[in-house]
């Protein structure tokens, strides 16, 4: 678990903290036969910052539209004590997936009018997050006069713009080039520390999830399992003086060692899941 005695910017130090969610030996099973999961136990903690982290086939992305509650375990159960439900949770695919004939200001309400919530009446809280992401004066833009790394950067916004218990967010930087991704890096870890959301994050980059969390879950591909769990107790807040450190090699290079054990334990194996 993280170190207490992390800095006070950091979501949920200083004490106990709620349990949000429990995956209690979850497996999934796909109607062509696949194993996708099997007996995953993991526990979300209020301000947590999770990485899944693995191989391709491992259940990363599996794992979290079942606590997104997109799919549903085909064994095992998903509880949610310190959850009111999915309109707490707030999901970054892969792709921004944004709607191309939108502005980015009508792109960011879009959750908000699905609730119901007026133009105007959503718009100090659209311009909120669009200043969190540094694309204010981009409000009026449409997705195709954005460059890769603005588009996730409206796709973060709409998704916390509801101000979500939790985010769930699938290799959302993946496509990025490296100075792109370190700053989206750098700027998600800022919004998290500022607005003390809970983060569960896959992705399949060792140097990504050590900078980010302050948990890495390792999983294991044929069939989807937890292969082992990592603290990563580095204070916050992080930047580029800790992505140099030696410190941060360490971690590095600890989690590389988990992630080849678990490659090595699908060795041979059947096929997995997604």
């Amino acid at each position: 678990m993280p170190d207490s005695k992390a800095a006070p910017e950091q979501p949920g130090s200083g004490g106990a903290r709620a349990t949000l969610l429990s995956l209690r030996g979850v497996g999934k099973v796909f109607s062509n036969g696949v194993t996708a999961l099997s007996g995953v136990d993991m526990a979300i903690r209020e301000g947590d910052f999770v990485s899944l982290l693995g191989p391709s086939g491992c259940g990363k992305s599996t794992a979290l539209r079942l606590i997104a509650g997109l799919s549903t375990p085909t064994s095992g159960a998903i509880e949610r004590p310190g959850a009111a439900g999915n309109d707490t949770v707030g999901f970054v695919f892969q792709e921004p997936t944004l709607l191309p004939w939108a502005s980015v200001f009508d792109n960011v309400w879009l959750p908000l009018r699905l609730r119901g919530v007026p133009r105007a009446k959503a718009a100090p809280a659209v311009m909120e997050m669009l200043a969190r992401v540094h694309l204010e004066r981009f409000a009026a833009a449409v997705p195709r006069e954005l460059s890769g790394g603005m588009k996730m950067r409206v796709s973060i916004a709409r998704a916390l713009v509801t101000k979500p218990r939790v985010l769930l967010m699938d290799e959302p930087f993946a496509a990025l080039d490296e100075i792109t991704r370190f700053k989206l890096n750098d700027d998600l870890l800022d919004l998290w520390q500022d607005q003390r959301f809970t983060v569960v994050f896959v992705t399949h980059s060792v140097f990504e999830s050590v900078f980010l969390s302050t948990r890495i879950v390792v999983m294991a591909a044929r069939p989807g399992r937890v292969f082992r769990e990592l603290a990563v107790e580095a204070p916050f807040p992080r930047n580029e003086t800790f992505r140099t450190s030696p410190a941060y090699v360490a971690l590095c290079r600890r989690t590389s060692e988990v992630l080849a054990g678990a490659i090595n334990s699908t060795a041979g194996a059947g096929h997995g899941g997604h």
